[in-house]
């Protein structure tokens, strides 16, 4: 569980909700369903429109990350394509082929296979550089749908304190409803821009963050894996390869 970002969602609910009752405010009158529609639904439907339906779901599914972020553990991948080598070293690396049913990655197995099947440094290096490229921009485009919800959402808010505005305009002859088309107007304002820097952006922000020590994460082991091909030394490997740790 990622704390942190918890954490963080917490402290800017606060900040908000927190700082409107030290003015003296009432909370209450930052829960406005109308400017709540206006901002949401806005946003959404502008990243709808964005995005391509897969890319938009992939966004959604990746939120999950910012609770329970994607973990390695860089010394134990290491440690296992150190042992990897000293068996291709001593017994060949056909020797490796039975370590394949042990592999849980997917592409750290694809890049095992593609060793034990007698492929060339320079073929191996080409096909896992294509994977990672391919996972990685498919991962920042489902990113950049928060980056885009962040974009929106202010303009949006803007969007919907001047309908307030208008509201307001509307019923200047009666002085009972003016205060509601005030409030939305700045709530709107407050749900845009709170939305997008509070949340969407850095959501985003993370995100990026994660895919890209994921990626430094495949290159470690991709750098690995070709010193296995090319028969080095399994201690400089290793040496190698803790340099990716620091």
């Amino acid at each position: 569980m990622d704390t942190l970002s918890l954490i963080g969602i917490a402290l800017a609910l606060i900040a908000i909700f927190g700082g409107q009752a030290i003015e003296g405010g009432s909370i209450s009158s930052l829960l406005q369903l109308a400017a709540f529609m206006i901002v949401g639904a806005g946003t959404v439907g502008a990243v709808l429109l964005q995005s391509p339906r897969a890319t938009f779901v992939h966004g959604m599914r990746l939120l999950r990350w910012i609770a329970r972020a994607p973990t390695h553990d860089a010394q134990a991948a290491i440690a296992q394509i150190v042992d990897w080598a000293r068996v291709a070293r001593k017994d060949g690396i056909l020797a490796l082929e039975g370590s394949l049913a042990t592999v849980s990655d997917s592409f750290v197995r694809n890049g095992l296979q593609l060793l034990v099947d007698g492929f060339e440094p320079d073929g191996i290096r080409n096909a896992l550089e294509v994977e990672i490229d391919a996972w990685a921009e498919r991962h920042r485009a489902a990113a950049r749908v928060w980056e885009a919800a962040g974009g929106y959402a202010p303009t949006i808010g803007i969007l919907g304190a001047v309908l307030g505005l208008i509201h307001v305009m509307e019923n200047l002859s009666d002085p009972t409803k003016l205060g509601g088309g005030i409030a939305v107007a700045f709530v709107a304002t407050i749900y845009g821009v709170g939305s997008a820097n509070l949340l969407f952006l850095p959501i985003a922000a993370k995100l990026k963050a994660l895919i890209g020590a994921e990626v430094h994460h495949r290159e470690m082991i991709l750098d690995g894996l070709l010193g296995i091909a090319n028969g080095e030394n399994p201690k400089l490997i290793q040496l190698r390869l803790l340099g990716y740790l620091a």
